[in-house]
């Protein structure tokens, strides 16, 4: 297992983080019966924390390819690749803390650095 494909779980795991942060921001787990419904009425913090999970359910599809893609073709370096997918999760991570805290410029250059990082598996894949 190489790194990158490490990097690949930790970001499907990094959805379900924001979710613990959804349901504990003060929400607890009372709502469990109609979920939809709760996160439909949510607001500020745990608004927030629910959006950066989503996010991050729609681009991990395309890191995870990026990734299986970036090895099957085999011309980028593994250190490349493995560098490129921890820059990947430290963006994400980034990504989340800018969410959290409401910082929605930062937040969206960060979350283009994430795009642009995607694209980059495929540069040096080719």
């Amino acid at each position: 297992m190489t790194v990158a494909f490490w990097c690949v779980l930790i970001a499907i795991l990094l959805p379900y983080v924001c979710t613990v942060i959804t349901r504990f921001s003060g929400f607890g787990l009372r709502q469990n019966h109609d979920p939809r419904a709760f996160l439909e009425g949510l607001e500020g913090f745990a608004k927030r924390a629910h959006s950066a999970q989503l996010n991050g359910f729609e681009v991990t599809p395309a890191f995870a390819a990026a990734v299986v893609i970036a090895h099957i073709a085999g011309t980028a370096s593994l250190v490349t690749i493995n560098v490129l997918a921890v820059l990947f999760i430290t963006s994400r991570l980034l990504y989340i803390i800018c969410y959290l805290a409401d910082w929605a410029v930062l937040r969206s250059l960060v979350w283009f650095v994430g795009l642009a990082l995607i694209a980059t598996f495929f540069i040096v894949s080719v």
